[in-house]
């Protein structure tokens, strides 16, 4: 029905060779023996300490599952266990990587169905135009919880990562040398089997919506009264009052958990408002490609919507920041140990990453998209876009990457390598499933109003 998948097909597919080949050479590169680590270590010690001297700084809790007073004796140590801390570290810089791009382009899609779920809820009048491109994009969601199933699967079963320290189980058996009092406390919820059901009817609750809700969605555009919008909205409706459960537990389990110490009651919330702008700014991204060059696949969407949705950019970038904030300031102006050991390992060893990202993700959205005008011009709103999910990136790997691989991390060929792998997987998904139906919505109530949106 239309061509311009074809246009990105090739791109998509030759992010997508490219990423796999470096995801493989990554995974090949890491390190598979404590000896390998300890010639790594020495290197690193006579070219200036190299990520060694962070070592009593990092807060995470670890394979010992003593947390932040295992590191504080880690001068203690045996070179063995050190050398084996580190390699556990090493190996699991491709798994965090791969997770973190996974998550990522998943968490888009998700933030996506949301921002879909709310305006069928609202009925809203603007935004009927667009509901085919948010259709296509939370077509990926399916295919991105799917590969995110199966590494939390391969987690679970211990093999080829340590992502989830919790998932050791001498951390839980009294008898271990290991044994951990608080992560034996939190077993009820945190072990393997349970922790897969959860992750399963997440998936299979979302899925089972996307999928119903575009069913309806098309099955409007040729039926003769407005049943389908009805079940559509009733759906969507109870939709968002399960999902706001669900996605905070989602939140729990796939992120906070991998610091299993560590707790926030803002988390979900937080881990919502970073997906919720980053699908609004893929929407507003797909959308003005949609209408570019001679070819305009959407006529009748016009400079209001574009305007519209950088304001929700605006708007979720200060509502992410507002979160951010709040949890940070209430933490650090408490002072607890147990607490502040998060934004400790933080700004200590991801200070670039962790600063750069709130530049990114509420610095530069409020320069360039306070200004209503700016709002209409789209390639201030491509540029905006384009920062604010690189900051969006960042977050999610500021929230993994100190939990999994400490003190040795750097954005190199695996982190590249993931990007470019889901990228162009997404972008696959996503413009396949637009050529499947006509871009403008038929029989929908409110579409007139959208046709004729302006102010």
């Amino acid at each position: 029905m239309y061509d311009f998948s074809k246009k990105l097909k090739l791109w998509a597919i030759g992010f997508m060779v490219v990423g796999a080949v470096g995801i493989i050479a990554g995974f090949m590169s890491a390190p598979s023996s404590v000896e390998e680590v300890k010639e790594i270590l020495a290197h690193d010690a006579a070219h200036g300490g190299g990520h060694d001297s962070h070592a009593e700084t990092t807060a995470h809790v670890t394979e010992n599952g003593h947390g932040n007073e295992a590191h504080a004796e880690t001068a203690g140590h045996s070179d063995d266990a050190h050398a084996e801390h580190v390699l556990h570290q090493l190996q699991n810089k491709p798994w965090s990587a791969l997770y973190v791009a996974c998550f990522f382009f998943m968490m888009i899609a998700l933030g996506t169905l949301a921002f879909y779920a709310v305006n069928r809820a609202a009925q809203a009048g603007w935004s009927p135009l667009l509901f085919r491109v948010m259709e296509g994009i939370t077509s990926y969601l399916p295919v991105g919880l799917i590969i995110l199933l199966v590494i939390l699967g391969i987690s679970t079963v211990g093999h080829g990562n340590h992502l989830f320290a919790w998932m050791n189980p001498d951390l839980v058996d009294p008898s271990s040398d290991k044994f951990d009092k608080l992560i034996n406390n939190k077993k009820g919820w945190l072990n393997g089997g349970w922790f897969m059901v959860r992750a399963v009817f997440y998936s299979v609750f979302w899925i089972g919506y996307q999928i119903i809700s575009k069913k309806l969605s098309r099955a409007q555009d040729t039926a003769s009264d407005d049943s389908n919008f009805k079940k559509n909205f009733k759906l969507s409706a109870a939709f968002l009052v399960v999902f706001l459960y669900t996605e905070s537990m989602m939140s729990w389990d796939w992120i906070m958990s991998l610091d299993p110490h560590w707790f926030s009651t803002l988390f979900g919330w937080y881990v919502f408002a970073s997906m919720f702008v980053s699908g609004i700014t893929v929407i507003a991204l797909v959308t003005i490609y949609l209408k570019a060059g001679k070819t305009d696949y959407l006529p009748k969407v016009n400079n209001s919507h574009i305007h519209d949705l950088a304001k929700f950019m605006f708007g979720i970038s200060v509502f992410w920041t507002y979160l951010w904030f709040s949890q940070f300031m209430l933490i650090w102006y408490a002072d607890i140990p147990e607490e502040v050991t998060y934004f400790v390992t933080r700004i200590q060893d991801y200070n670039l990453p962790f600063f750069g990202m709130l530049v990114m993700n509420f610095i530069f959205p409020l320069l360039v998209l306070m200004n209503s005008d700016f709002k209409r011009v789209n390639w201030f709103v491509v540029i905006a876009g384009i920062v604010i999910l690189l900051g969006h990136y960042l977050d999610i790997y500021n929230m993994v990457m100190p939990a999994t691989v400490g003190t040795q991390w750097f954005i190199g060929l695996s982190e590249i390598s993931s990007i470019l792998f889901f990228l162009g997987l997404f972008i696959f998904v996503v413009f396949t499933a637009l050529t499947k139906a006509p871009l403008e919505p038929k029989r929908n109530p409110f579409i007139h109003e959208s046709e004729h949106f302006h102010y």
